[in-house]
Order: structure tokens, then sequence, then C-alpha cells
């Protein structure tokens, strides 16, 4: 029996052996993001995913293209990796709809496709990686509200919605999580806005309006990315309100961070970019070999693996960010922030 034990342990070792070396036949590997209004692909999710590739896949060619938000130039960079050899492409589409044509084209060419961030509803891609968008829209919604009933706001009061990009059905389902998290809240929402592109400067030309519109009854924003957060907080500061009222975000971004020491920003999520990166490295490796990756959930007739993010306020930006090594105070902590760094018990 022991013999027979280490003859299948030897056994298995090399199918193992073999499908791994066939993954690594100069396999190509592409990872395709949507836009650089946000920092967080150049220096969280394509350096995640490449590290987790390089650990996994040593000999695979990885491309990385960005389509600074244009549909066209994506659909381009597509068929163009595609025409590289790449026979799993990780996509974060810029128009949720108009990937599903890409899916098409890839299926009919034997190429897989892993959604990423973003979900692609009209036509299943291989496999779906993400945070839980839905919940984190609830989440940055649900604590601006407790903040706002333990601040003493009177129910009645307003709040601004500010979405993301309408062709984002990642911007979907977070919008979808803010209503519920606002309903029968006691809050009342005086205006909503669909922000192209998610652009900082679109978010903040429509924040600019509201607050010529609504005043001071604006009590609260619940934006539904830092960048989006960050344009809203501008225009307050543009318009001379202080003290800006409570902001949410989400991504926690070095100037969102900041802003949250600074007390201008109330809320954020944690979702480090490269938990999600990695885990797109290893079902695209598990597509290469031509195995069925494991999925928790389904979301879009699309097997799934959503990730659960945290909440970070200036209560708990010490454990979620530093604590946890995720940002230090050296790069957070400079110039106007460190006094604040200071009060929250970040630095000394």
């Amino acid at each position: 029996m022991k013999v027979r034990s280490m003859l299948m342990a030897t056994v298995g070792a090399a199918a193992m052996f073999a499908g791994s070396a066939s993954a690594q036949e100069a396999a190509t590997v592409a990872f395709l993001m949507p836009d650089q209004a946000s920092t967080r692909y150049e220096e969280h999710d394509y350096p995640g995913f490449k590290a987790e590739m390089e650990k996994l896949c040593a000999s695979c060619t990885v491309i990385y293209q960005n389509a600074n938000a244009d549909a066209a130039l994506q659909q381009q960079q597509f068929n163009s990796v595609i025409a590289q050899g790449a026979k799993v492409i990780v996509l974060d589409p810029v128009d949720s709809a108009a990937a599903a044509a890409l899916v098409e084209i890839a299926h009919s060419q034997d190429v897989k496709v892993v959604a990423y961030d973003r979900p692609i509803p009209d036509k299943p891609a291989d496999f779906y990686v993400s945070f839980d968008n839905e919940g984190i829209g609830y989440a940055i919604a649900k604590s601006l509200v407790d903040h706002l009933k333990a601040s003493s706001i009177p129910e009645g009061s307003g709040v601004l919605q500010i979405n993301g990009s309408p062709t984002d059905a990642a911007a979907g389902l977070i919008r979808d999580g803010i209503h519920r998290g606002l309903k029968d809240s006691g809050y009342k929402t005086l205006a909503e806005f669909d922000t192209p592109e998610w652009a900082p400067p679109k978010a903040q030309e429509w924040a600019a309006g509201q607050i010529t519109r609504f005043g001071a009854d604006i009590k609260g924003v619940v934006a539904a990315n830092d960048g989006t957060g960050g344009g809203a907080i501008a225009a307050f500061k543009a318009a001379g309100v202080n003290p800006v009222p409570p902001v949410t975000g989400n991504d926690a971004t070095i100037a969102a961070l900041q802003l949250i020491i600074s007390g201008d920003q109330y809320n954020t999520i944690s979702k480090p970019s490269e938990i999600v990166a990695a885990a797109a490295a290893n079902v695209a490796v598990k597509l290469l070999k031509g195995e069925t990756p494991e999925a928790k959930t389904t979301l879009y007739n699309t097997a799934s693996e959503l990730f659960v993010p945290a909440v970070v306020t200036a209560e708990n930006i010490k454990a979620e960010i530093f604590d946890k090594g995720i940002q230090t105070p050296e790069e957070i902590c400079t110039g106007e922030y460190a006094e604040g760094c200071k009060k929250l018990g970040i630095t000394q």
C-alpha cells in the first residue's frame, strides 16, 4: 500500500507538472484596463497581476494596455492582443455593453476572457473577478447615513449622489447599492449624476452647479469613488463652503486617504487591487491549463469570485491602512497632513 501510494503521488505530481508545463509554453496573457482617471491601474492592478503571473507562469508573456476611457481604442487593443497570440484576456471594459462583442470575438477564436472589476452583463465571460460592487455602494451610503444620524442631522435633510460612468456596469452596481443604502434612511436625494468616464473634473462641475442650486441644504455627498468624491470636495472648497459636508469615496487612493486625514473626506473603501489582480492571474493560469476555476458565486450568468472590501474612516484608518501595510506613514503623512496623522495616532 505504501509503494502504491508513493507511485500514485509520483504520477499525480507528473500530471501536475505536465499541466503546468503546457500552460507555460510561450503562453501570452493580456491585461486590458479601462482608463487613467484613476491611478490604481498603473500603481496597483497591473503590478499585482504581473507579480502573480511571474510566480505562477514565469515563461508567460503579459501584455498590458490601457484604453484611456476610449471604447474604440480598447477594441483595437483587444484585436491587437489576439493577433499577438493572447490565449487569455483579462478585460476591465470601458463600455460594459460594447464588451459583449469582444467576448464573442474572443470565443470565436478560442480565446478565454476574464471580466475584471467591471462585469459584462450581455455576454458571459469565462470568469468574473471583482470586489462586490453593489456591496461597496451600500457600504459607503450606509456609513454616511450612520454618520449623519450620529451628527444629529435631522431626517428630511438632503444629500447628493454622484455615480460613476454610465457605460460601466460596475458603476451601475455601485449606484444600486447606494440606492439601497439611502432607501428608508430618512434622508432625501436632492440630485443624482452619472459621471462620464468617471472624470473628476466633470463631477466637480456638476457638484458646483448643485451647490449653487441647493446651498446649505446639502448635508452630505455619496460619491461612487475617490475621484468623483475629490471633485465634489474641490467644488465645495471653491465655493467657500467650510466645513465641507461629509463626502464618501471608494478605492483608498493616496489623495483620498490624505483628505480623510485632513477631515475633508468622510470615508473610502479599502480594496487592495492586488488581491483581485492576483485572483485574476490565478484564474488566467487555470484557463491556460484547461482547468475550470472554482466559482464562489454567479453574476450575470458568469462564474464569479467577489471579494468583500472594508469601509475606512478617520476612526479606523490607522488599523485598516497603516497597520495592515497597505500604505506607509512616510508616503501619506507629508507636509500639511503630518499634524493630522499625529492626531489620529498614525505617527508619533
